[in-house]
């Protein structure tokens, strides 16, 4: 309850965007006190139990709640976060040249949606800042994803050099890529999202990790692909066609929406990418489509509104096999962790299952 009773109160009196650095500068420094990552496993850890570790493309997860991007986007707090509870975390967007992104303000809290919307639009040090901080954070107890992108000023027609440029600075130091394609605050970028552009730009991607492979003598990485939840019926069909067909190693569901239904608070006029509660359907019905769509074959990374462990266990029975949490955390704070947890260890108890893969998909096998 420290983050509920004692941080939250200070935290939401400020700007939402100052608060964010205040937390991931004040984890970074934090970390860097001798002990303290040590500390913060007492407080907030997660035993991982052999229930709920989950194996998924070459990886070991000690338990199958993430950190989705956005939160550590410069990879600034990263054994700050690895300390906490997180099974894999996400950093970035992060993009070939540092960007200031959009104008300030650019990030609103709607406490009576359990929602935040944004605008950021790729703020980010850059990869070759990013590929620094992430060599001086050292290896992690959790897999850590490096997710990337485009310069708001790169051209679709040029964006593959962008995410190309991304994977090189960055190879050494990812368990595993994630391309984003989805994020509403950049113009132009979920055109890369279908047909011809998706094919070529994930074909570009996956030739770059081949050949970083080879040139530094490591292993082949996993590569996930971001999609949007507003993205139905015959577009969300091809797309799945496409990137089953392309060789990916999965797909993390969903982005933020820019949908707008049911809102009660002030900001809700606001522009931006919506996430929390109002996504927790919308991104649930997504999961499900791309599971039946693959016949449960490609990995499904479930993100989008997951505030409970009955959220969580639904987007695995729907067809997730990890999920991610972001405005949660916010809300609810880092003891969100073992409330996940716990809950879904009940669930699969309650259910009859010994292990968390015999529940993926389980809706869907009815």
């Amino acid at each position: 309850m420290l983050y509920r009773t004692i941080a939250k109160p200070v935290l939401f009196r400020l700007d939402p965007e100052k608060a964010h650095h205040v937390t991931v500068d004040g984890l970074g420094a934090a970390t860097r006190v001798p002990g303290m990552t040590g500390v913060l496993q007492g407080l907030f850890g997660v035993v991982s139990k052999p229930e709920t570790t989950v194996s998924l493309c070459g990886l070991t997860f000690p338990n199958p709640v993430g950190l989705a991007a956005g939160l550590d986007k410069n990879a600034k707090a990263v054994r700050g976060f690895a300390s906490l509870g997180f099974g894999f975390m996400e950093v970035g967007t992060v993009t070939p040249r540092p960007q200031l992104g959009n104008e300030k303000p650019r990030l609103f809290r709607l406490p009576s949606d359990d929602a935040l919307i944004n605008r950021m639009g790729f703020n980010n040090v850059g990869a070759r800042v990013m590929a620094a901080h992430l060599r001086q954070a050292g290896a992690q107890r959790i897999p850590v994803a490096v997710n990337i992108g485009k310069n708001k000023d790169t051209p679709n027609e040029l964006a593959e050099e962008d995410y190309r440029i991304c994977v090189r600075e960055l190879y050494p130091y990812g368990d595993f890529f994630v391309v984003n394609i989805s994020s509403p605050n950049t113009p132009g970028l979920r055109n890369l999202q279908h047909g011809a552009e998706l094919r070529s730009l994930v074909a570009a991607v996956k030739d770059e990790m081949q050949q970083q492979s080879a040139a530094k003598k490591l292993p082949l990485k996993p590569v996930f692909v971001k999609i949007a939840p507003d993205v139905t019926g015959t577009e969300l069909e091809y797309m799945v066609e496409t990137l089953a067909a392309s060789g990916i190693s999965g797909v993390i569901a969903t982005n933020t929406t820019i949908g707008r239904e049911g809102l009660t608070h002030p900001h809700a006029k606001e522009t931006g990418g919506l996430s929390g509660r109002p996504l927790t359907s919308k991104s649930t019905e997504v999961i499900r489509t791309v599971y039946r769509l693959t016949g449960g074959k490609l990995p499904i990374i479930g993100s989008g509104g997951i505030f409970t462990a009955e959220d969580a266990y639904e987007k695995i029975r729907a067809g997730a096999s990890l999920v991610e949490v972001y405005t949660a955390l916010i809300y609810k704070g880092p003891e969100l962790l073992r409330e996940l947890n716990d809950g879904l260890l009940r669930l699969l108890q309650r259910d009859g299952y010994t292990h968390i893969s015999q529940a993926v998909g389980a809706d869907a096998k009815a």
